[in-house]
């Protein structure tokens, strides 16, 4: 009955996508997180709907007169420039043939982002796009919260496959949102019950990030809770009622939980701890001696054999940063922290003009979230291989879209950024 019931929803979307394209991007998206299928049993379970719709969204795309354009960004350049290093890296691939598939299956994942850049462009889109992305992840932060609840957290929190089965990876996806679920329930929800049930939804969120016992979450958490009360407006509120639950939380998980987090500060007894630090001096020697890397996938006993320490303990990164060292030399690294640092920096400014207008208010406190979840990215990424995992590739595709809606309403050329002098300095200058 479910497999019967998805293929309805699906295909009876198909009709709306060839009208409208960004209605093609919504459902990717929520293909892409959710993964619907994977809840089947039946002949829906392995059916490409994905590509299906992302067919669909590309005829749409040529039957669609309405206009459409890449935002004008230095940071695409630099975008695109990583797009096509990945191509020679993987060209020049240890396991070429291993390596050709990752890269087939990642650049489908960028074009689909590019063609956000190109058609979600209105407020209504974006909005739009932060509901689809909140829910379809959400969604098993809140199965999840209830389960860790029910069973007292003694039991991991698994993710529904794709990128984000492994239970340190659906935790740190779920940090990612947590903020979007703030900027949702201040900027979006207006009745009294959404609002209480949008931060019961957050609360579960949160108790499956702790139930999935990763310890990379863990770090991230506080990470996150530190910077979202930096972004607050209300500081004192969220430090007196909001921060406190935190420690909680914490203290209300089962001793086993407690155990796992305990190994963090001893590290050098901990073999999963070990196996990461001889896969990252992997990475660097690797980057050290082939410019390009060794490309996707090379994380084998052979590659292990030639650069690492420990030969025997193989082991893939378990970090975004050494990931790409590995898979694309210091040059794709380079790169990899100019998109995401240039992003964070990028929303920081887009955070301070908008403020300063009521009517984009919305887009400054959309913008502040994301740079709180490009933080749960960094730190809790650290820990996992989630270099080319969609959503922060989609994040940072959302804050160039904000900032070209405030250029065509031409805010961003009015607003400079203050100078550091003073006014009473610039007055004793003669400057205005």
């Amino acid at each position: 009955m479910r497999d019967v019931a998805l293929f309805i929803i699906i295909f009876g979307t198909i009709p709306y996508i060839l009208r409208h394209p960004y209605i093609g991007v919504l459902v990717w998206s929520w293909l892409s997180y959710m993964n619907p299928h994977r809840m089947t049993w039946g002949f829906a379970y392995n059916f490409p709907f994905a590509q299906v719709v992302a067919l669909t969204l590309l005829v749409s795309l040529l039957l669609d007169k309405e206009p459409k354009r890449l935002p004008k960004h230095w940071l695409l350049f630099f975008w695109l420039a990583f797009l096509g290093w990945m191509l020679i890296t993987t060209l020049n691939a240890y396991y070429p043939d291993h390596a050709w598939v990752q890269f087939i299956k990642i650049v489908k994942i960028q074009v689909v982002i590019f063609l956000i850049l190109l058609i979600m462009h209105t407020p209504e889109r974006i909005k739009l796009m932060i509901w689809v992305i909140y829910f379809s992840i959400g969604f098993f932060g809140i199965k999840g919260g209830v389960f860790t609840i029910a069973t007292g957290g003694g039991h991991i929190v698994w993710g529904p496959g794709g990128f984000i089965e492994d239970n340190n990876a659906l935790a740190l996806a779920l940090l990612m949102i947590l903020p979007l679920g703030v900027y949702l329930v201040r900027n979006e929800v207006e009745q009294k019950w959404a609002k209480i049930g949008m931060w019961a939804s957050m609360f579960l969120i949160t108790v499956s990030a702790l139930g999935s016992q990763s310890r990379g979450a863990f770090l991230a958490i506080i990470c996150v809770a530190f910077y979202l009360w930096l972004k607050s407006d209300k500081k004192l509120v969220m430090a007196v009622f909001v921060i406190p639950l935190l420690p909680i939380m914490f203290l209300a998980m089962p001793d086993s939980w407690h155990e796992r987090m305990a190994t963090i500060q001893n590290y050098q007894e901990d073999t999963s701890a070990m196996g990461r630090i001889n896969a990252w001096t992997y990475s660097v020697n690797v980057a050290n001696e082939h410019i390009t890397g060794v490309g996707f996938e090379s994380w084998s006993s052979k590659t292990f054999a030639i650069w690492a320490p420990n030969p025997a303990d193989v082991h893939s990164a378990h970090s975004i940063y050494f990931s790409v060292i590995a898979d694309h030399g210091w040059i794709g690294f380079i790169l990899f922290i100019i998109i995401f640092l240039g992003g964070f920096l990028v929303a920081r400014r887009v955070g301070l003009v908008a403020a300063r207008h009521d009517e984009y208010r919305w887009v400054g406190n959309l913008a502040k979230m994301i740079q709180v979840s490009l933080v749960a990215y960094g730190t809790g990424g650290a820990f996992l291989s989630l270099s080319y995992f969609d959503l922060p590739w989609h994040l940072v595709a959302i804050i160039l879209l904000l900032q070209d809606l405030l250029k065509r309403e031409g805010l961003w050329e009015h607003e400079k950024p203050k100078p550091f002098a003073s006014k009473r300095m610039q007055a004793a200058r003669g400057s205005p």
